[in-house]
Parts: C-alpha cells; sequence; structure tokens
C-alpha cells in the first residue's frame, strides 16, 4: 500500500510535468504565432542559389535541376509548389509558405524554397 510520501511524489511529480508542458506549449505558440511576415522566396538547387524573388510580386517561376523539375507559383504573398517532376510530390502537398523561416523542400529534385524577410520585423523573444 502507498504511503502518504509516495502519494506526496507522484503528486509533485505529475504537477512539475504539467507545468513544464505548459511553459513548453506557450514557447512554442509564441514562436510560431511572432515570426514576421516574410518578404522574399530564396530558392536553392543543390544547395546553391538559383532566385530570389519578392513576395509581393505575382509570378510563376520554372525550377530546373538535375533531378527533375518543380514550377513554383507566388501569389498573393505566399509561395506553393504548383507541380514537380519527383516521384512522391510531398512538395507540391506542401500548404502555401509565407512567414520568415517557413521552407518547401523536394528532396529528389533537391529544391529547397525558403521564406526570409527583413530581421528587423522579426519581434526579439526570451524565454
Amino acid at each position: 500500500m502507498a504511503t502518504n510520501k509516495t502519494k506526496r511524489k507522484v503528486r509533485n511529480d505529475l504537477i512539475f510535468i504539467a507545468a513544464l508542458l505548459a511553459v513548453v506549449t506557450v514557447a512554442g505558440a509564441c514562436l510560431f504565432f511572432l515570426r514576421g511576415e516574410g518578404t522574399t522566396v530564396t530558392i536553392k538547387v543543390n544547395a546553391k542559389t538559383v532566385g530570389v524573388y519578392s513576395l509581393s510580386e505575382d509570378r510563376v517561376v520554372e525550377i530546373p535541376s538535375d533531378r527533375g523539375h518543380n514550377r513554383l507559383i507566388i501569389r498573393d504573398g505566399t509561395a506553393y509548389m504548383e507541380t514537380a517532376t519527383c516521384p512522391n510530390g510531398i512538395c507540391v502537398a506542401h500548404h502555401p509558405i509565407h512567414r520568415q523561416g517557413e521552407s518547401i523542400v523536394c528532396l529528389p529534385n533537391q529544391v529547397v524554397v525558403e521564406i526570409s524577410g527583413d530581421q528587423t520585423e522579426a519581434p526579439d523573444v526570451v524565454l
């Protein structure tokens, strides 16, 4: 039978775990929601930058690589992969991106699309 001391330890452990989960959840939410809006799209093929485009200008970007072909659409301040010749199509299924730090990756074609912006727009968060 459990003693009062054991019950108290278990209760204190549960309180600690709940508090830790609350802190991690709040910190994650702050980092996610406080990221600034992006201003540019950087396209890399085989880890080399092949283009930098403004999110404010609508355009279609054809991205050829040694392993295939992708088509990126920049529209209404977002960027998304419309088509790709890769076999799995994960990059095409990815939601449109627009916040700093977001990316779309097509591993088979070695294409990375990243959103960046003016670093002064992103707030500093100290945890």
